[in-house]
């Protein structure tokens, strides 16, 4: 199951807690949370068939977290472009990812999402061309 999936996800957003210096979470971060809570297990099918050498359950949490909420996305929000939700994707890992190559993997992750389920939402320009060791 994913970590999204879980309980906290349903908590944050029951709760709609005030962030530190933040206010409350804004309307679109809780409609990611839950729409990557309510899509978590086909994305994480997705994440799975597009990494070849790591299994989900291997993924540091908060680069599986990133994922999770990027793909979501990417595949469920359309408005956005595909470049920047990737783009976004690797600040957040390049911040908080869980590894040393944190914003690699993410980029070359949702890079290979991207042309399997986004082909038609993205120009050549917009897909990262950054390899990635999956």
């Amino acid at each position: 199951m994913s970590l999204i999936n879980d309980e906290p996800a349903h908590v944050l957003l029951a709760q709609d807690p005030e962030l530190p210096d933040a206010g409350r979470l804004p309307e679109y971060a809780k409609l990611l949370v839950a729409g990557a809570a309510e899509h978590a297990v086909s994305i994480d099918e997705k994440l799975a068939e597009a990494s070849e050498n790591w299994s989900v359950e291997r993924m540091p949490i908060v680069d599986h977290v990133i994922l999770l909420l990027a793909c979501y996305e990417m595949l469920y929000e359309e408005s956005v472009p595909v470049s920047v939700v990737i783009n976004e994707a690797v600040e957040l890992a390049k911040s908080f990812g869980g590894e040393d190559d944190s914003a690699r993997f993410v980029n070359g992750l949702l890079g290979r999402i991207a042309r399997t389920y986004c082909a038609d939402r993205i120009v050549e320009k917009d897909t990262p061309t950054e390899s990635v060791e999956a």
